[in-house]
């Protein structure tokens, strides 16, 4: 090309076709650039989508055992951090549950779509968390990995068990009203209620079986600041020594041969709201040194768990027992007594306040009525001066169980009393100077209870349905006591008496 335009034509015929090629390169990377921004802001949108959702997520190459990504949630649901997870093998996380994973994800393949099911994760601190997991597989770098969605349900399942044992609490609180009286004494106790109610301080009840010492504690729960939360009774004397830890503290999963799953213990249920322990005198002494820890600290271990719990929960505690003399014969804990005595409330026996014998026998009426279906009945103005002579060693309870006989018993609107229990009984001769001279004699209560089991033992043979009628008791109850006291009831039915 040696004429000097043809070259020149050439020359810039090329450069034409480089500035064309220029151009559309640099139209190509503006391209994508765009779809490089796009997805930028994409890749964005699903991070922000994926690290602020509700529910934990992780990405896991599960044949491998590895963790590929998680979001925000997962790590505080597990309290590791990003960086920790994805140092982790999945069965760390779930130490149990890597056969049931892997055969999520051979079902994901077989069936063409996600699955749903309940897992456990372990977290960092040790805690086992119950989750339900949702998901999916996905194409990862030519490996087939799975997407998984879990979302922590253990609070769910213990609001569950506290409602379970709401309800239940429900059904056996209905028989319990308000507290009825207009005596002095029950007027200084409504007044100590108030007091303390507001305070949150710990409350000790104290009483005879029978005197309404739970609806004493019902009244400041529902008083308190924690009324909105749960009121979780506890009756320590019906607890096995064996299951009083279990019983209180909860358990995990194998921590003994019937320990099916985790299951939370009473503290646990009351968190926010009060416990009521019914009976505290009658934990064993070597388990009130983990009472304490509870009360003191409010901290505690399930059992099988080496994780330490915390609550906070107000306790309220009640006992017929003179606490200060089981202190001084060295079967309570001094220490735990005086945690528990912050503010003690007595509640008076119903032969101290014989003038809220009536409203209290109209007030029994009228439930007994309603629960067994029977229209209203009066009582007559003989029998509620009857009802007011009578010892009522039973205190409400024995009083409430007369009031239902006579309902039940009850002909053309007229209450019937049983002719072998309860004020309409006759006393045997002899009777009640017996118990007048217990009384002068000042003999004790628990002395004042052994006469009267023997005496209905007597009266009935031996028979301990019998002479639980007599009282005015539950046939179980009887028992409890007749051990309390170590009473024969074989020897009373041989016509001796056993010292």
């Amino acid at each position: 090309m040696s004429d000097p335009i043809e070259k020149a034509d050439w020359l810039r015929a090329q450069n034409d076709q480089l500035k064309g090629r220029l151009e559309e390169t640099e139209s190509r990377l503006n391209a994508l650039r765009t779809l490089e921004e796009g997805l930028r802001k994409s890749e964005q949108r699903f991070r922000a989508i994926f690290d602020h959702s509700n529910d934990a997520i992780f990405l896991v190459d599960v044949e491998h055992d590895s963790i590929l990504d998680v979001n925000r949630q997962a790590c505080e649901m597990l309290g590791y951090t990003r960086a920790e997870l994805l140092s982790l093998p999945m069965s760390v996380i779930h130490p149990h549950e890597m056969p049931k994973m892997r055969a999520f994800a051979h079902s994901v393949v077989e069936q063409g779509h996600g699955f749903t099911d309940q897992l456990n994760c372990v977290a960092k601190s040790g805690e086992t968390l119950a989750a339900e997991i949702s998901g999916a597989l996905v194409d990862v770098d030519h490996r087939t990995c799975m997407i998984a969605s879990v979302r922590n349900v253990s609070e769910r399942r213990r609001l569950a068990q506290v409602n379970q044992y709401l309800d239940g609490e429900v059904r056996a609180g209905a028989q319990f009203g308000p507290i009825i009286g207009s005596s002095p004494e029950m007027a200084q106790v409504l007044e100590q209620i108030e007091q303390v109610a507001p305070a949150d301080a710990t409350v000790l009840i104290t009483g005879e079986s029978g005197t309404g010492k739970e609806l004493v504690a019902r009244a400041i729960h529902e008083r308190s600041g924690r009324r909105a939360r749960a009121l979780v009774r506890v009756n320590c004397a019906s607890i096995p020594s064996e299951l009083f830890e279990s019983e209180f503290f909860g358990h995990v999963k194998g921590a003994f041969t019937t320990a099916v799953r985790d299951r939370p213990g009473r503290f646990e249920l009351a968190d926010k709201g009060t416990i009521f322990l019914d009976e505290v005198g009658e934990i064993p002494q070597q388990l009130q040194s983990k009472l304490l820890r509870v009360v003191q600290e409010g901290e505690f271990q399930r059992v099988g768990e080496s994780r330490t719990r915390r609550v906070d929960v107000r306790i309220v505690a009640a006992t017929n027992k003179d606490l200060a003399a089981e202190v001084r014969q060295g079967r309570f804990r001094e220490d735990l007594y005086y945690r528990l005595s912050v503010f003690p409330i007595e509640v008076p026996p119903l032969r101290k306040r014989p003038q809220d014998i009536a409203p209290l026998a109209e007030h029994c009426v009228g439930e007994a009525c309603r629960r067994l279906g029977k229209p209203q009945i009066p009582l007559t103005s003989d029998q509620l001066a009857h009802l007011a002579c009578q010892p009522w060693l039973g205190n409400v309870r024995e009083l409430q169980n007369a009031i239902e006989r006579a309902v039940i018993l009850s002909r053309g609107g007229r209450l019937v009393f049983d002719s072998t229990a309860g004020p309409g009984a006759a006393a045997a001769p002899g009777e009640i100077p017996v118990l007048d001279q217990l009384l002068d004699a000042r003999v004790g209560f628990e002395d004042f209870q052994r006469e009267l089991l023997v005496r209905a033992l007597e009266r009935s043979g031996g028979n301990q349905s019998k002479a639980a009628r007599l009282l005015g008791m539950t046939r179980r109850t009887l028992q409890y006591r007749i051990a309390k006291f170590k009473i024969n009831p074989a020897e009373l039915r041989d016509g001796t008496q056993g010292s």
